[in-house]
């Protein structure tokens, strides 16, 4: 594994060079193709995995047999480090949306990389401390909201995890598909495309060239995000 490629990964990115190196001896990678089923829920979870490009969603299956899709990953992320910690079953499904190339760490080297490196614990802490956060945060939009505000919401969780910022503006070029935001925002693929219809009529959004710009950040995100 690439010494520098490691060195842009934020849960690596204050290791010395020789640690990277070290860390670099017992990476791989993997490929996967869009659709790929990587991770099944209830499996036993032996590898973790850092996503070096592309983009996957994290999902469960619903009761009555709906998708409910938690979130979307994309480069540098990783996922997969929950049944490494505590030896129990994978608590969700991963697919991958796009082409996507991973790296994989096998339980008992990321258990060593933890023992010889407290700065990746911290790092790791940090990050789940945020999942946290933005999972209380979705549950509270979910509960509290109406449709409009689900849907806003869920932009706003996109936008922050991956929109570009330019002049108050932020401009979502990967958007999921319509199934896909209707899985997050927990409504029907029809709702999604009236609120965001809705929105763009409201001046809140505009479409262009594939993308959805959210036209004045700071004033959406302190109207929908309660």
């Amino acid at each position: 594994m690439d010494r520098e490629v490691l060195k842009g990964i934020p849960l690596f990115s204050e290791l010395s060079n020789k640690d990277l190196e070290k860390i670099g001896q017992v990476a791989s990678k993997q490929r996967y193709h869009k659709d790929n089923l990587i991770l099944i829920e209830e499996e036993i979870g032996s590898t973790m995995f850092v996503i070096l490009s592309g983009r996957v969603k994290i999902s469960r299956i619903s009761d009555d047999g709906r998708e409910v899709i938690l979130s979307i990953l994309s480069e540098g992320d990783f996922f997969g480090e929950m049944s490494l910690l505590d030896g129990q079953t994978r608590s969700a499904n991963v697919t991958a949306i796009e082409e996507s190339e991973l790296m994989v760490i096998r339980r008992e080297d990321f258990l060593q990389m933890l023992r010889d490196y407290p700065q990746i614990a911290i790092n790791l802490l940090k990050e789940l401390a945020q999942r946290i956060r933005k999972s209380d945060e979705h549950i509270k939009s979910l509960s509290l909201q109406d449709a409009t505000g689900r849907v806003a919401s869920t932009l706003l969780r996109i936008a922050e995890d991956s929109g570009v910022f330019r002049r108050g503006q932020v401009e979502i070029s990967e958007l999921p598909l319509q199934q896909d935001l209707a899985n997050m925002a927990g409504t029907s693929r029809e709702t999604i495309s009236r609120v965001i219809k809705s929105l763009m009529v409201q001046g809140y959004l505009k479409k262009e060239k594939g993308k959805i710009i959210i036209l004045d950040y700071e004033k959406f995100k302190s109207i929908f995000s309660r």
